[in-house]
């Protein structure tokens, strides 16, 4: 591997000497505020490693850089060789505290690049681009023995411009609360949360949008970033004004926060009704109760969305119940055999068509476990509409499994789903 020239010239033993005297009187430049104040401050990231290595440095630069890498990865799990590679759009950064040379390979002993080593402490940093759409398993190999390891998938979207706040467009609100009281999952407790337009008026006609997963969907810093896609959309008039009800998989009461919501799997991947049932006497109604809101009654007006197991857990919903729901979202949807879902596309061919329309997205590097291959899953559901005439989308893209692929399609994926929104949505559906 050919190394650029800053690379190279830290390796020269004066440099090395210079950095051992730098750091040796740590200490003592610690006790002026000048010495530990950064000449030009910049955000630590693994583009700026990366462009930083990639240069000659002097050593107040280095010693810059040094305490940004500490920083950045954290004193403790450095110390303890259990600081994981950092990831920034497709560029990977990997830092590890060692006397010995470490270098960065690949599983089948490939070699990444040799690691460089900032400071007379043991520090060393390496960064590298590394192709879209790729997974790697790393080893950091520190004087020809295994310290650790890991795996880093580059999957980089660019965020499209409806999921960033502008001043000039009205934010929704976002209002919270605890349901715990269901009759259908009993001895669960989730949180919904609700959006409503900014002004919005009680006998304005709207429509509704229900999400699965919903309190990462509703944050509006998070990875769909729904309420913010939604405030631009509907300023523009690209979609109707929706209440917007995110909804949480259910949770046992003695579970931990952090812990997977224990009933997620048996409410999104089951078919039946239950959770149209759900959804249609348990939080909708309290929804309305607590919220004094309204919206069309018309099942067209009525859209549910998900991703993974909450995608097919938005189809089902709206094939038990199409006389209240007929608009699905489903990104990366698990149609496979987690609970029977690998059936979908041979009840859809042998059914009578429903007047539903359906939005897919779908990812060539998606899951392939003893469940089922992702996206041959979501390619036979797709195929199963189409042999049916339904008002279908697929979108392919190269995702993985999440989130990260729908996240730039959003906001078409809502404009193709409400597209006739403004002939359909009137005063009088009220």
């Amino acid at each position: 591997m050919t190394r650029p020239f800053a690379l190279r010239s830290l390796r020269s033993s004066s440099l090395d000497l210079l950095c051992s005297l730098l750091f040796i009187s740590g200490p003592l430049l610690a006790q002026s505020p000048k010495a530990t104040q950064d000449p030009a401050p910049s955000p630590a990231s693994p583009k700026a490693f990366l462009a930083a290595l990639a240069s000659p440095m002097d050593a107040k630069a280095q010693q810059v850089l040094h305490r940004k890498i500490i920083r950045f990865f954290g004193h403790e799990p450095l110390v303890n060789n259990r600081a994981a590679a950092k990831v920034e759009g497709t560029t990977v950064a990997w830092a590890t505290l060692a006397k010995q040379p470490a270098s960065i390979v690949r599983e089948d002993g490939k070699l990444l690049g040799d690691m460089i080593q900032i400071g007379a402490d043991g520090l060393q940093v390496f960064a590298l681009d590394l192709p879209n759409f790729s997974e790697t398993n790393y080893r950091i190999l520190v004087d020809g023995r295994i310290q650790q390891g890991g795996q880093v998938r580059i999957e980089h979207f660019e965020p499209a411009p409806e999921s960033l706040p502008h001043t000039d467009i009205p934010k929704g609100s976002l209002q919270t609360f605890e349901w715990k009281d269901s009759q259908v999952f009993p001895e669960t407790v989730r949180q919904v949360t609700v959006y409503t337009p900014a002004n919005h008026q009680p006998n304005q006609p709207c429509g509704l949008m229900i999400w699965q997963d919903g309190t990462r969907h509703a944050d509006p810093n998070g990875g769909l970033r729904v309420p913010v896609v939604f405030d631009h959309l509907i300023h523009k008039g690209d979609m109707p004004p929706v209440i917007g009800v995110f909804i949480d998989p259910g949770r046992k009461p003695n579970q931990k926060p952090n812990d997977k919501a224990a009933n997620r799997s048996f409410e999104y991947d089951s078919l039946g009704d239950a959770y149209s049932r759900f959804l249609l006497t348990e939080i909708l109604p309290e929804v309305r109760r607590r919220f004094s809101l309204n919206w069309s009654p018309k099942p067209e007006h009525i859209a549910l969305a998900g991703g993974s197991s909450g995608g097919i857990c938005a189809f089902t919903a709206a094939w038990e119940r199409p006389d209240q729901f007929r608009k699905v979202l489903s990104w990366v949807g698990s149609f496979t055999d987690i609970r029977g879902g690998h059936a979908y596309p041979s009840l859809i061919r042998l059914a009578e068509p429903k007047p539903l329309r359906v939005y897919l997205l779908g990812g060539q590097n998606d899951l392939d476990n003893a469940f089922g291959h992702w996206p041959t899953a979501n390619k036979l559901v797709a195929k199963a509409l189409a042999f049916h005439n339904y008002d279908h989308h697929l979108e392919w893209t190269q995702c993985f499994h999440g989130s990260k692929g729908m996240a730039p399609k959003l906001p078409d994926a809502l404009r193709w789903l409400w597209r006739d929104w403004k002939q359909s949505l009137s005063a009088k559906t009220n």
